[in-house]
């Protein structure tokens, strides 16, 4: 099959170096390439699994209020702050 492959710099590089290393034609370097890519399976890594931690059942924090805290909290300080200052 005849195509036109569009190959950016870095991949022309790769294979300019193949070709020269293994004394392939272009086609051979592109088909060995393209071939070894989509054949071999991906490397085995080990599944990422997040650790959670239980919270109890029974919370004495609103989580959907938790802006709001974070706020008053901040105004407690900066006004502690600036009463240093005085």
């Amino acid at each position: 099959m005849r195509t036109t492959v569009t190959l950016d710099p870095d991949v022309q590089a790769l294979i300019q170096r193949v070709m020269q290393e293994r004394g392939l034609s272009f086609k051979e370097a592109l088909n060995s390439a393209v071939r070894s890519a989509l054949t071999n399976p991906p490397s085995k890594r080990p599944r990422f699994v997040q650790k959670t931690y239980a919270l109890g059942a029974d919370q004495n924090f609103r989580w959907d209020k938790a802006l709001a805290a974070a706020t008053a909290i901040e105004d407690e300080e900066l006004g502690r702050k600036l009463a240093l200052r005085k």
